[in-house]
């Protein structure tokens, strides 16, 4: 991708605004719209939000949009929308065993509602914090307790696909284990075992670098630093490691550009975690997140188009037939393979996190910034910010799961292609949240504090 090195945050301002104003406009019309009845609300289909039963994963980023309008707004009618919706829905979510998305969920919902209200926003007093503190506790421990242990004794946090899957996506969902334990809590088993929920969320971190991301040192033939694989398997009778894998990637030995994009984001937060915990503790773990988060994010400026938009995997065969799409702007109106708008949300703020970790002042940092800032602004405009308003997404061009075809293809067009997802609209408005407090001077956003 090409790095603009003169654009600055204060420009986006404007952008920001106008996706805001939109993002109120579409979020209460989907409040008022959409039945419960049917599942979350997953992607578009014509324009129109539907549901797709796989795993209710993304009803957390639909409530934590109304919060984070809030944030952005100050308007009580989002916060208001938010509690309500997160009261009345969210619960289950506490408690699901069967998933590995609680980051996704309950830390867009409860922890946004939490952290508001920590910051004098909301108006909402001590029993309210109690409430979601509750919440927050019980949802690490549940996610921590979908555990895998391997040959060496360490273990992660098990995917849906079961014990033997190890998801990048995963990554972002140890937010809920850090949450949790920073509020005092521990996953408790037989026997009245105490499990440390810093421990496996480390745990988990360090075997997802280990298995799902490449460095370059000849794990197998297309081992290339940066590299991410979306999903690795074991062996449950012995823990042994088995192969690569992929759900929603082209396959093991390509990128899919989501997979990497989690990574590079969780990365990046948990950086800005351990930063605030202080201390010398766990430093070659630290080391590590950092070497990850620089690769992840120096192969994904190596392999997007010019303009901060990646296609959806970096191996989907039919970019064979567009040799020059790393030499130009993202064509999502293309015959051979589809862009995906929601990695490039997600990737946007973990470039901009990783770059301000690493401080704009050095060469690196101002690189990752910037690029963080190149990308934010393309999402903020055409043809990617969705300006009709009946359209009910935000940022189009997204893909769900371009292996199982599940994608909308407009009549006429050979690739999916206009349509946005509910987690690449949360991420673009926790990205616009994100920049508006670095542009205003506000408290800087973290999902810990």
């Amino acid at each position: 991708m090409k790095v603009d090195s003169k654009l600055t945050a204060a420009q986006l301002a404007k952008p920001i605004e106008r996706f805001v104003n939109l993002a109120g406009r579409k979020s209460t019309a989907l409040d008022k719209s959409w039945d419960p009845a049917k599942g979350s609300p997953v992607f578009t289909r014509r324009g129109k939000y539907t549901s797709r039963g796989w795993t209710e994963w993304t009803q957390g980023f639909q409530f934590g949009n109304q919060a984070l309008l809030f944030d952005a707004t100050g308007e009580k009618r989002f916060l208001e929308m938010a509690i309500r919706n997160t009261d009345k829905y969210m619960a289950p979510h506490v408690s699901h065993i069967g998933v590995h998305d609680h980051g996704f969920n309950n830390i867009s919902t409860y922890g946004n509602l939490r952290r508001l209200a920590l910051e004098g926003r909301s108006g909402e007093g001590a029993d309210r914090v109690a409430y979601y503190d509750m919440a927050l506790k019980v949802s690490g421990a549940v996610q921590a307790a979908r555990w895998s242990t391997i040959a060496d004794g360490t273990g992660y946090i098990h995917s849906f696909n079961g014990p033997q899957s190890l998801f990048s996506d995963t990554i972002r969902s140890c937010r809920s284990l850090l949450v949790a334990h920073k509020l005092g809590h521990a996953l408790m088993g037989e026997g009245d075992r105490k499990f440390s929920l810093f421990a496996r969320s480390i745990e988990h971190i360090a075997n997802t670098i280990r298995y799902n991301v490449y460095f370059g040192q000849g794990r197998d033939l297309y081992d290339v630093p940066g590299r991410v694989v979306h999903e690795s398997i074991f062996n449950m009778k012995d823990g042994a490691y088995r192969c690569p894998s992929t759900q929603q990637g082209y396959s093991p030995f390509s990128t899919w550009t989501r997979g990497l994009a989690w990574v590079m984001l969780g990365t990046a937060e948990q950086l800005e975690f351990f930063a605030a915990l202080g201390g010398s503790d766990h430093a070659a773990f630290r080391k590590d997140l950092l070497r990850t988060a620089k690769a992840t994010a120096d192969f994904y400026i190596e392999n997007t188009a010019t303009d901060g938009i990646p296609y959806w995997d970096t191996g989907a065969p039919g970019l064979a037939q567009m040799p020059d799409h790393l030499k130009k702007p993202s064509q999502p109106d293309n015959p051979h393979e589809p862009v995906d708008s929601s990695a490039a949300a997600i990737t946007a703020q973990g470039l901009l996190r990783l770059g301000r970790y690493l401080g704009t002042s050095t060469a690196a940092g101002k690189q990752y910034w910037q690029a963080g800032l190149a990308t934010a602004r393309t999402l903020l405009s055409a043809p990617y910010l969705s300006e009709d308003v009946k359209h009910e997404g935000l940022i189009l061009h997204s893909v769900y799961h371009r292996p199982n075809s599940w994608d909308y293809t407009p009549k006429g067009k050979a690739v999916p292609q206009g349509e946005s997802c509910m987690w690449g609209d949360y991420h673009a408005m926790e990205l616009a949240v994100y920049l508006q407090r670095v542009n205003e001077g506000k408290k800087y956003l973290t999902f810990f504090d």
